[in-house]
């Protein structure tokens, strides 16, 4: 029943920033930046989809694991978030930009980094975009884009894929 009532709480919470995402991402349109406007600033070959990553991420460790970042909301990443990820974000604020940037500055260019957020639906997500765009930017090369069509919950967690709590 315990589980339950947290899936009820983090649905709930996925469909109160789905909702608030679309109203604000309505009024923001004007201030997006080229490679927004133009489409997502990533390449196909620069997305990861979450089958592949649970595979990587049940290997056994090796020097190139990747470095899984959450770039969304912190109440979404406390509630459930893939196993060691690290939570930087949320990347649509300046703060949490500015918090992304400055953790990405201790990381070798080379990292082999998977950025994911699954606040709402992939196409407006307002937290990946600016964060690809930044590390991009800031010259890191193995950089992915993990791809949630639906949300963390629906294709992550009610797939079965690893899950940790809290944080």
């Amino acid at each position: 029943m315990k589980r339950f009532r947290g899936m009820v709480t983090a649905l709930l919470c996925l469909v109160f920033l789905a909702l608030f995402v679309s109203n604000s991402r309505a009024t923001r349109l004007g201030g997006l930046s080229h490679a927004e406007d133009a489409g997502d600033p990533w390449s196909a070959a620069q997305t990861v989809q979450g089958a592949d990553l649970a595979k990587e991420l049940a290997a056994p460790a090796h020097p190139n694991e990747p470095v899984v970042v959450c770039v969304g909301f912190r109440p979404l990443y406390q509630g459930a978030h893939i196993p060691h990820a690290v939570f930087h974000g949320a990347a649509s604020t300046d703060p949490g930009l500015a918090e992304l940037k400055s953790w990405a500055q201790s990381l070798p260019k080379a990292a082999n980094v998977v950025l994911y957020c699954g606040c709402c639906p992939l196409a407006h997500c307002p937290n990946l975009r600016p964060a690809f765009v930044a590390m991009r930017d800031m010259g890191f090369s193995s950089l992915r884009v993990l791809i949630l069509p639906n949300d963390f919950n629906t294709d992550w967690i009610e797939k079965g894929y690893p899950v940790e709590k809290g944080k």
